[in-house]
Protein backbone atom coordinates (compact mmCIF):
# COMPACT_ATOMS: atom_id res chain seq x y z
CA UNK A 1 0.00 0.00 0.00
CA UNK A 2 0.87 3.78 -0.58
CA UNK A 3 -0.10 5.70 2.06
CA UNK A 4 -1.15 8.97 1.40
CA UNK A 5 -2.15 10.01 4.65
CA UNK A 6 0.66 12.11 6.91
CA UNK A 7 -1.45 14.39 8.09
CA UNK A 8 -3.37 12.32 9.83
CA UNK A 9 0.01 9.78 11.53
CA UNK A 10 2.89 9.08 9.95
CA UNK A 11 5.22 5.95 10.09
CA UNK A 12 7.75 6.45 13.25
CA UNK A 13 11.51 6.04 12.00
CA UNK A 14 12.81 3.22 12.92
CA UNK A 15 15.23 4.74 14.88
CA UNK A 16 12.77 6.62 16.81
CA UNK A 17 11.02 2.74 17.65
CA UNK A 18 14.32 1.84 19.01
CA UNK A 19 15.43 4.49 21.09
CA UNK A 20 11.75 4.62 22.33
CA UNK A 21 11.73 0.22 22.96
CA UNK A 22 15.98 1.06 24.96
CA UNK A 23 14.22 3.46 26.99
CA UNK A 24 11.46 1.56 28.24
CA UNK A 25 13.48 -1.51 28.80
CA UNK A 26 16.55 0.39 30.81
CA UNK A 27 15.45 3.70 31.91
CA UNK A 28 11.96 2.91 33.76
CA UNK A 29 11.99 4.65 37.03
CA UNK A 30 9.82 7.39 37.94
CA UNK A 31 11.72 10.42 36.98
CA UNK A 32 9.98 12.39 40.70
CA UNK A 33 12.12 9.61 42.56
CA UNK A 34 15.10 10.39 44.57
CA UNK A 35 17.07 7.08 43.67
CA UNK A 36 19.49 6.44 40.78
CA UNK A 37 16.71 5.01 38.47
CA UNK A 38 15.01 8.15 38.89
CA UNK A 39 17.60 10.61 38.49
CA UNK A 40 18.89 8.93 35.38
CA UNK A 41 14.95 9.25 34.05
CA UNK A 42 14.96 12.55 35.26
CA UNK A 43 18.23 13.54 32.95
CA UNK A 44 16.83 11.61 30.00
CA UNK A 45 13.92 14.17 30.60
CA UNK A 46 16.29 17.42 30.40
CA UNK A 47 18.33 16.39 27.84
CA UNK A 48 15.36 16.15 25.41
CA UNK A 49 13.95 19.22 26.94
CA UNK A 50 17.33 20.65 25.93
CA UNK A 51 17.60 19.13 22.22
CA UNK A 52 13.85 20.41 21.13
CA UNK A 53 14.28 23.91 23.00
CA UNK A 54 17.71 24.35 20.42
CA UNK A 55 15.64 23.41 17.66
CA UNK A 56 13.14 26.33 17.96
CA UNK A 57 16.20 28.77 19.37
CA UNK A 58 14.52 28.96 22.92
CA UNK A 59 15.01 27.72 26.44
CA UNK A 60 14.72 24.38 27.58
CA UNK A 61 12.51 26.16 30.97
CA UNK A 62 9.76 26.93 28.07
CA UNK A 63 8.71 23.62 27.09
CA UNK A 64 6.20 21.45 28.15
CA UNK A 65 6.05 17.81 27.48
CA UNK A 66 2.22 16.44 26.44
CA UNK A 67 0.00 13.79 24.89
CA UNK A 68 -0.17 15.26 21.49
CA UNK A 69 -1.44 18.26 19.41
CA UNK A 70 -4.68 18.07 20.93
CA UNK A 71 -3.88 18.25 24.80
CA UNK A 72 -1.48 21.19 23.55
CA UNK A 73 -3.88 23.13 22.18
CA UNK A 74 -5.95 22.79 25.16
CA UNK A 75 -3.56 23.56 27.72
CA UNK A 76 -2.63 26.50 25.68
CA UNK A 77 -5.46 27.84 24.70
CA UNK A 78 -8.02 27.04 27.93
CA UNK A 79 -5.25 28.08 30.44
CA UNK A 80 -4.83 31.70 28.67
CA UNK A 81 -7.91 32.61 28.17
CA UNK A 82 -8.51 31.43 32.08
CA UNK A 83 -5.31 33.59 33.28
CA UNK A 84 -5.87 36.50 31.67
CA UNK A 85 -9.37 37.07 32.13
CA UNK A 86 -8.29 40.67 34.04
CA UNK A 87 -7.07 42.07 30.62
CA UNK A 88 -10.67 41.34 28.85
CA UNK A 89 -12.59 38.46 27.62
CA UNK A 90 -12.79 38.62 23.71
CA UNK A 91 -10.65 36.28 22.26
CA UNK A 92 -9.76 35.58 18.77
CA UNK A 93 -9.46 32.67 15.83
CA UNK A 94 -9.87 31.58 12.57
CA UNK A 95 -13.51 29.41 11.50
CA UNK A 96 -10.47 27.07 9.36
CA UNK A 97 -8.69 26.05 12.87
CA UNK A 98 -8.65 21.93 13.91
CA UNK A 99 -11.17 20.99 15.54
CA UNK A 100 -9.03 20.68 19.26
CA UNK A 101 -8.91 24.45 18.43
CA UNK A 102 -11.87 24.97 17.23
CA UNK A 103 -14.37 23.28 19.53
CA UNK A 104 -12.21 24.69 22.53
CA UNK A 105 -13.06 27.90 21.67
CA UNK A 106 -16.93 27.00 21.60
CA UNK A 107 -16.51 25.82 25.10
CA UNK A 108 -15.02 28.74 26.27
CA UNK A 109 -18.01 30.73 24.32
CA UNK A 110 -20.54 28.14 26.70
CA UNK A 111 -18.52 29.66 30.28
CA UNK A 112 -18.54 33.31 29.12
CA UNK A 113 -15.81 34.32 26.89
CA UNK A 114 -16.40 36.30 23.42
CA UNK A 115 -14.79 35.08 20.24
CA UNK A 116 -13.96 36.17 17.10
CA UNK A 117 -14.00 33.56 14.39
CA UNK A 118 -12.18 35.15 11.13
CA UNK A 119 -13.18 34.89 7.85
CA UNK A 120 -10.90 33.12 4.98
CA UNK A 121 -10.61 34.27 1.82
CA UNK A 122 -11.15 31.67 -0.97
CA UNK A 123 -7.62 30.25 -1.15
CA UNK A 124 -8.45 29.57 2.86
CA UNK A 125 -5.98 32.92 4.11
CA UNK A 126 -6.57 34.99 6.88
CA UNK A 127 -6.67 38.60 5.98
CA UNK A 128 -3.42 40.52 8.19
CA UNK A 129 -6.34 43.44 7.82
CA UNK A 130 -9.00 41.27 9.31
CA UNK A 131 -7.02 40.08 12.23
CA UNK A 132 -6.41 43.85 13.17
CA UNK A 133 -10.09 45.01 13.11
CA UNK A 134 -10.86 42.91 15.36
CA UNK A 135 -8.58 43.64 17.99
CA UNK A 136 -10.19 45.26 20.77
CA UNK A 137 -9.34 46.43 24.48
CA UNK A 138 -10.89 43.67 25.94
CA UNK A 139 -8.91 41.02 23.79
CA UNK A 140 -6.51 39.09 25.59
CA UNK A 141 -5.58 35.76 23.03
CA UNK A 142 -5.47 35.36 19.25
CA UNK A 143 -5.06 31.83 17.66
CA UNK A 144 -3.79 30.67 14.71
CA UNK A 145 -3.08 27.98 12.64
CA UNK A 146 0.41 27.80 10.63
CA UNK A 147 -0.78 25.13 8.28
CA UNK A 148 -4.16 24.40 7.60
CA UNK A 149 -4.31 20.42 8.47
CA UNK A 150 -7.21 20.00 5.22
CA UNK A 151 -5.88 22.61 2.56
CA UNK A 152 -2.19 23.52 3.42
CA UNK A 153 -3.04 27.21 3.05
CA UNK A 154 0.09 28.65 5.23
CA UNK A 155 -1.00 31.90 7.06
CA UNK A 156 1.08 35.00 7.72
CA UNK A 157 2.20 34.13 10.97
CA UNK A 158 5.18 36.27 10.91
CA UNK A 159 2.99 39.57 9.74
CA UNK A 160 0.45 38.65 12.61
CA UNK A 161 3.10 38.11 15.30
CA UNK A 162 4.70 41.59 14.31
CA UNK A 163 1.06 43.05 14.82
CA UNK A 164 1.19 41.87 18.08
CA UNK A 165 4.24 42.87 19.18
CA UNK A 166 2.61 46.48 19.48
CA UNK A 167 0.01 45.10 21.89
CA UNK A 168 2.06 42.57 24.49
CA UNK A 169 -0.97 42.33 26.56
CA UNK A 170 -2.22 40.17 23.67
CA UNK A 171 -1.17 36.54 23.84
CA UNK A 172 -0.18 35.02 20.76
CA UNK A 173 -0.93 30.92 20.37
CA UNK A 174 0.09 29.18 16.74
CA UNK A 175 -1.06 25.44 16.23
CA UNK A 176 2.23 24.46 14.43
CA UNK A 177 1.08 20.43 14.24
CA UNK A 178 1.34 20.14 10.34
CA UNK A 179 4.39 22.99 9.86
CA UNK A 180 6.81 21.25 11.54
CA UNK A 181 9.71 19.64 9.58
CA UNK A 182 8.26 21.00 6.40
CA UNK A 183 8.11 25.09 7.00
CA UNK A 184 11.06 26.93 9.06
CA UNK A 185 9.80 28.15 12.30
CA UNK A 186 10.85 31.06 14.23
CA UNK A 187 9.19 31.40 17.44
CA UNK A 188 11.16 34.58 18.94
CA UNK A 189 11.56 36.47 15.48
CA UNK A 190 7.52 35.59 15.04
CA UNK A 191 6.71 37.05 18.50
CA UNK A 192 4.53 33.76 19.62
CA UNK A 193 4.21 33.40 23.09
CA UNK A 194 2.58 29.53 22.83
CA UNK A 195 3.05 26.80 20.20
CA UNK A 196 2.05 23.62 19.66
CA UNK A 197 3.21 20.56 18.04
CA UNK A 198 2.44 16.77 17.72
CA UNK A 199 5.37 13.75 17.42
CA UNK A 200 3.21 11.28 15.53
CA UNK A 201 3.23 14.09 12.64
CA UNK A 202 6.85 13.51 12.18
CA UNK A 203 7.43 10.22 12.49
CA UNK A 204 7.37 10.21 16.03
CA UNK A 205 5.15 8.16 18.76
CA UNK A 206 1.68 9.00 19.36
CA UNK A 207 0.81 10.12 22.80
CA UNK A 208 3.81 12.71 22.74
CA UNK A 209 3.67 16.55 21.83
CA UNK A 210 4.92 19.49 22.65
CA UNK A 211 3.65 23.40 24.24
CA UNK A 212 5.89 26.19 24.21
CA UNK A 213 4.92 28.76 27.11
CA UNK A 214 7.18 31.45 26.52
CA UNK A 215 9.77 32.92 29.87
CA UNK A 216 7.63 34.84 31.84
CA UNK A 217 3.48 33.58 30.85
CA UNK A 218 1.58 32.12 33.03
CA UNK A 219 -1.28 29.50 32.17
CA UNK A 220 -3.96 27.99 34.37
CA UNK A 221 -3.44 24.36 34.50
CA UNK A 222 -6.30 22.03 33.33
CA UNK A 223 -5.36 19.75 36.10
CA UNK A 224 -4.33 19.55 39.48
CA UNK A 225 -1.67 16.72 40.56
CA UNK A 226 1.69 16.02 41.29
CA UNK A 227 3.43 19.17 39.96
CA UNK A 228 5.02 17.84 36.95
CA UNK A 229 6.20 19.75 33.46
CA UNK A 230 6.17 22.71 36.14
CA UNK A 231 2.93 22.58 37.39
CA UNK A 232 1.00 22.39 33.81
CA UNK A 233 0.39 18.78 33.35
CA UNK A 234 0.45 16.30 36.60
CA UNK A 235 1.16 12.58 36.63
CA UNK A 236 4.36 10.36 35.42
CA UNK A 237 6.08 11.71 32.45
CA UNK A 238 5.95 8.77 29.43
CA UNK A 239 9.96 8.94 29.44
CA UNK A 240 10.21 6.20 26.73
CA UNK A 241 7.87 8.62 24.37
CA UNK A 242 9.37 11.92 25.24
CA UNK A 243 12.80 10.30 24.46
CA UNK A 244 11.58 9.15 21.18
CA UNK A 245 10.16 12.16 20.52
CA UNK A 246 12.48 14.63 20.90
CA UNK A 247 14.27 12.74 18.47
CA UNK A 248 11.88 12.33 15.78
CA UNK A 249 11.76 16.27 15.83
CA UNK A 250 15.20 16.28 15.91
CA UNK A 251 15.14 14.40 13.02
CA UNK A 252 12.50 16.48 11.46
CA UNK A 253 13.93 19.42 11.88
CA UNK A 254 17.22 18.91 10.93
CA UNK A 255 15.72 17.44 7.03
CA UNK A 256 13.12 19.97 6.69
CA UNK A 257 15.01 22.37 3.54
CA UNK A 258 15.48 18.91 1.42
CA UNK A 259 11.97 17.50 2.00
CA UNK A 260 10.51 20.65 1.81
CA UNK A 261 12.39 20.83 -1.57
CA UNK A 262 10.75 17.45 -2.57
CA UNK A 263 7.50 17.55 -1.62
CA UNK A 264 6.62 21.26 -3.25
CA UNK A 265 7.92 18.85 -6.66
CA UNK A 266 5.54 15.98 -6.02
CA UNK A 267 2.57 18.96 -4.52
CA UNK A 268 2.89 20.50 -8.50
CA UNK A 269 3.27 17.94 -10.61
CA UNK A 270 -0.08 16.07 -8.39
CA UNK A 271 -1.76 19.96 -8.93
CA UNK A 272 -1.04 19.22 -12.69
CA UNK A 273 -2.46 15.78 -12.73
CA UNK A 274 -5.74 17.20 -10.98
CA UNK A 275 -6.08 19.68 -13.24
CA UNK A 276 -5.97 17.74 -16.23
CA UNK A 277 -9.00 15.90 -14.98
CA UNK A 278 -11.81 18.11 -15.47
CA UNK A 279 -14.40 16.44 -12.79
CA UNK A 280 -11.95 17.23 -10.24
CA UNK A 281 -11.59 21.28 -8.91
CA UNK A 282 -9.01 21.82 -6.77
CA UNK A 283 -9.25 23.42 -3.11
CA UNK A 284 -7.06 26.34 -2.03
CA UNK A 285 -4.62 28.21 -4.16
CA UNK A 286 -3.67 26.13 -7.30
CA UNK A 287 0.41 26.98 -7.89
CA UNK A 288 3.22 25.93 -5.31
CA UNK A 289 3.84 29.47 -4.37
CA UNK A 290 -0.71 30.06 -3.48
CA UNK A 291 -0.65 32.37 -6.64
CA UNK A 292 -3.10 31.40 -9.32
CA UNK A 293 -5.50 29.14 -10.18
CA UNK A 294 -9.70 30.37 -10.19
CA UNK A 295 -11.51 29.58 -7.17
CA UNK A 296 -15.46 29.21 -6.57
CA UNK A 297 -15.55 32.31 -4.20
CA UNK A 298 -13.92 34.53 -6.39
CA UNK A 299 -10.82 36.07 -7.33
CA UNK A 300 -7.15 36.17 -5.29
CA UNK A 301 -7.01 39.37 -3.17
CA UNK A 302 -3.60 40.60 -1.78
CA UNK A 303 -2.23 38.67 1.27
CA UNK A 304 1.15 38.68 2.87
CA UNK A 305 2.91 35.35 2.23
CA UNK A 306 0.01 33.80 0.85
CA UNK A 307 1.52 30.28 -0.16
CA UNK A 308 0.43 26.38 0.44
CA UNK A 309 2.55 24.21 2.89
CA UNK A 310 4.28 21.73 0.19
CA UNK A 311 2.81 18.24 1.60
CA UNK A 312 -0.79 18.45 1.25
CA UNK A 313 -3.11 18.89 -1.85
CA UNK A 314 -7.01 19.04 -1.48
CA UNK A 315 -9.39 18.32 -4.26
CA UNK A 316 -13.01 17.88 -4.78
CA UNK A 317 -15.10 15.34 -6.69
CA UNK A 318 -18.58 17.49 -6.83
CA UNK A 319 -21.28 15.29 -6.76
CA UNK A 320 -19.51 11.89 -5.83
CA UNK A 321 -19.44 10.73 -1.99
CA UNK A 322 -15.87 11.22 -0.76
CA UNK A 323 -15.75 7.74 0.96
CA UNK A 324 -16.61 5.72 -2.41
CA UNK A 325 -13.41 7.61 -3.85
CA UNK A 326 -11.28 6.49 -0.90
CA UNK A 327 -12.43 3.28 -1.20
CA UNK A 328 -11.94 2.69 -4.89
CA UNK A 329 -8.44 4.54 -4.49
CA UNK A 330 -7.52 1.77 -1.81
CA UNK A 331 -8.28 -0.98 -4.36
CA UNK A 332 -5.48 0.21 -5.93
CA UNK A 333 -2.99 0.23 -2.98
CA UNK A 334 -3.67 3.92 -2.31
CA UNK A 335 -4.26 5.28 1.31
CA UNK A 336 -5.48 8.90 1.12
CA UNK A 337 -8.67 10.81 3.19
CA UNK A 338 -10.68 12.82 3.41
CA UNK A 339 -10.96 15.90 6.09
CA UNK A 340 -9.09 16.15 9.69
CA UNK A 341 -8.91 12.36 10.81
CA UNK A 342 -10.32 13.73 13.87
CA UNK A 343 -13.97 14.80 11.95
CA UNK A 344 -13.63 11.83 9.02
CA UNK A 345 -16.02 10.02 10.64
CA UNK A 346 -18.83 12.46 10.27
CA UNK A 347 -20.35 12.88 7.25
CA UNK A 348 -21.15 16.52 7.17
CA UNK A 349 -19.93 18.78 4.51
CA UNK A 350 -15.66 20.39 5.83
CA UNK A 351 -16.06 23.07 7.62
CA UNK A 352 -12.78 24.50 6.48
CA UNK A 353 -14.03 24.48 2.46
CA UNK A 354 -17.43 25.72 3.46
CA UNK A 355 -15.67 28.65 5.20
CA UNK A 356 -13.83 29.07 1.82
CA UNK A 357 -17.28 29.73 0.00
CA UNK A 358 -17.66 26.13 -1.34
CA UNK A 359 -20.50 24.95 -3.28
CA UNK A 360 -22.44 22.31 -0.46
CA UNK A 361 -21.59 19.49 -2.79
CA UNK A 362 -17.64 20.76 -3.15
CA UNK A 363 -17.96 20.99 0.66
CA UNK A 364 -19.06 17.24 1.44
CA UNK A 365 -16.82 15.42 -1.37
CA UNK A 366 -13.57 17.04 -0.59
CA UNK A 367 -10.09 14.50 -0.35
CA UNK A 368 -6.78 14.79 0.92
CA UNK A 369 -3.27 13.77 -0.17
CA UNK A 370 -0.84 14.42 2.09
CA UNK A 371 2.79 13.26 1.51
CA UNK A 372 5.38 11.59 3.90
CA UNK A 373 9.12 10.34 3.57
CA UNK A 374 8.74 7.81 1.62
CA UNK A 375 7.25 9.01 -1.36
CA UNK A 376 9.01 9.83 -4.83
CA UNK A 377 7.94 10.41 -8.20
CA UNK A 378 7.14 6.64 -9.20
CA UNK A 379 4.24 6.72 -6.25
CA UNK A 380 3.61 10.43 -7.57
CA UNK A 381 3.12 8.82 -11.00
CA UNK A 382 1.15 6.08 -9.77
CA UNK A 383 -1.50 7.80 -8.12
CA UNK A 384 -1.95 10.27 -11.15
CA UNK A 385 -2.69 7.44 -12.96
CA UNK A 386 -5.39 5.87 -10.30
CA UNK A 387 -6.94 9.13 -10.48
CA UNK A 388 -7.90 9.20 -13.52
CA UNK A 389 -8.62 5.39 -13.72
CA UNK A 390 -10.98 6.29 -10.33
CA UNK A 391 -13.09 9.32 -11.79
CA UNK A 392 -13.53 7.49 -15.50
CA UNK A 393 -15.09 4.21 -13.23
CA UNK A 394 -17.35 6.34 -10.84
CA UNK A 395 -18.30 9.10 -13.80
CA UNK A 396 -20.81 6.56 -14.80
CA UNK A 397 -22.49 6.72 -11.18
CA UNK A 398 -22.10 10.29 -11.15
CA UNK A 399 -24.51 10.46 -13.89
CA UNK A 400 -26.36 8.63 -12.56
CA UNK A 401 -27.07 10.52 -9.51
CA UNK A 402 -27.94 13.45 -11.17
CA UNK A 403 -30.72 11.98 -13.62
CA UNK A 404 -32.10 10.94 -10.01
Amino acid sequence: MIYFDHCASTPPHEEVIRTMAEVMAQHYGNPSSLHRGGLEAKKLLQRSRGLVAGLFGTEAEEWVFTSGGTESNNMAIVGAARRSTARGNHLITTEIEHPSVYDTFKVLEKDGFRVTYLPVNAGGFVSLSDVEAALTEDTSLVSIMHVNNEIGSVQPIAAIGELLKTRRSILFHVDGVQSVGKLPIFLREWGVDLFTASAHKVRGPRGAGLLYVRNGLQLEPLMAGGGQENGLRPGTENVGAIVAAAKAFRLAVESQEERSRRMQRLRSRLVSCVQDIPELVLNGWADASGIGGSTEAGSHASHPREEMSPHIVNFSYPGMKPEVFIHMLEKHRILASTKSACSSKDDKPSRVLQAMGASAARAASGIRISFGDEHGDAELEWLCQMLGMVVGKLKPLERKDQRE
